[in-house]
């Protein structure tokens, strides 16, 4: 029998999976469900990256779950899941770890829609899918903004009036998954470091900064939603109120016209006028493509500091996610202006991508460390049902 851990990120039209094992930290199979729909493509593959095969009805989540655990099910006849944790973007503001998926839970995170209505609805039909499908099967709801739950009161609210802040509009911050497995892997691998004061900047189509001291979530370049900070790929990133307001007043744009303008065509994209994607940019050659990396580069040197200022300093930049992990050039542009704060690359080392890409003799050391969200996930279900410790 194949006991394992299920592990889903259900998007607006994809479904990512893992399967790890009951005991250990390389996923058994893991793979997509992309673009759901009447074109939907299921790519499943083992740990030795093979193909699993797997087909079905892929119209809907339900139908793309189905396909995923058919897929594992003729690969692994006997498989056993003990637990499935699903990432949940929004975990509000008193959510501060994983918690059980009830009933009761699933009603207090519908709630929470209109603050992530991008991400929230369609985290929550993944989470129901897996429930019609494994009735009997502990379900852990894992929150993107319960890292940063604990922030200082200065990093956590806004300059509004403090009834807003009580109903909920606050800095909530973003990508905590993944900043907690930095964290983690900090404290494993370089402990002296991980005491001290770290920003990691998650860079990819979707793009943010944290700062971290002794492993907890002091500041972050998110606020109230996956929109502010830091450029992204089709996202904007900070951008003055004043602008929306214009856009409202003087274009007569709705909510429904801004919220597409802001999510989907604008960042890299829109910047570029050609593509979301760094690496199509870096080969692209155009001006309005170089000016939209110089844009993206120059708001990551600008957070870098942002960050280093509150935590009172820098110990470690890290790097991670699919830009920050895989681009030699955007990497060495950021850092290229930060000497001032001990950063400095070796050229050969950013090259080989090696883990650390700072010189021996930089006061601050630069890093490159790939981020698992779906391992923390899955500690994150272990633990639940009890396997924390034969996990570890």
């Amino acid at each position: 029998m194949t006991r394992a851990v299920l592990t889903l990120n259900a998007g607006s039209s994809s479904l990512k999976v893992s399967l790890f094992p009951e005991v250990g930290e390389v996923p058994l199979a893991s793979g997509l469900a992309d673009k759901i729909g009447p074109e939907g493509v299921l790519t499943l593959k083992d740990a030795e990256g093979q193909p699993v095969a797997a087909s079905g009805d892929l119209s809907t989540h339900a139908g793309a779950m189905a396909a995923v655990i058919d897929g594992f099910r003729a690969h692994w006849p006997e498989l056993d899941l003990v637990a499935i944790g699903h990432r949940v973007v929004h975990g509000g503001a008193d959510r501060d770890a994983p918690a059980p998926v009830t009933e009761a839970l699933l009603a207090e995170l519908e709630a929470l829609s209109p603050f992530a209505p991008l991400h929230q609805p369609h985290n929550l039909a993944g989470i129901r899918a897996a429930m019609a499908a494994f009735p009997g099967v502990p379900q852990v709801a894992c929150f993107d903004t319960a890292f940063h739950r604990n922030q200082p009161f200065v990093n956590d609210t806004f300059a509004l009036p403090r009834e807003m802040y009580a109903e909920g509009v606050r800095r909530y911050g973003f990508h905590g998954l993944s900043y907690e497995y930095i964290a983690n892997e900090l404290a494993r691998t370089a402990p002296q470091l991980s005491i001290g004061r770290v920003v990691v900047a998650h860079l990819g189509n979707g793009a943010s900064m944290c700062g971290i001291v002794n492993g907890r979530s002091v500041s972050s370049t998110m606020g109230f939603s996956a929109l502010d900070g830091l450029p992204m790929g089709t996202r904007c990133g900070q951008v003055d109120p004043g602008v929306l307001l214009y856009l409202m007043d003087q274009k007569g744009m709705t909510a429904a016209e801004i919220t597409d303008l802001l999510y989907r065509k604008s960042g890299l994209l829109g910047l570029s006028g050609l593509s979301n994607d760094m690496r199509t940019l870096e080969t692209a050659g155009t001006p309005e493509a170089m000016q939209a990396i110089d844009y993206f580069t120059f708001r990551c040197q600008r957070e870098v500091g942002a960050m280093a200022a509150a935590l009172g300093g820098i110990d470690a930049l890290v790097f991670c996610g699919g830009i920050g992990e895989n681009s030699r050039l955007i990497r060495a542009r950021i850092c290229e202006r930060l000497g001032w704060m001990g950063i400095e690359v070796d050229h050969a080392k950013n090259a080989a991508n090696d883990r650390v890409i700072s010189t021996h003799l930089a006061r601050t050391t630069a890093m490159v460390i790939p981020t698992n969200e779906e391992l923390v996930i899955a500690r994150a279900a272990r633990a639940a049902v009890g396997l924390q410790e034969a996990a570890e």
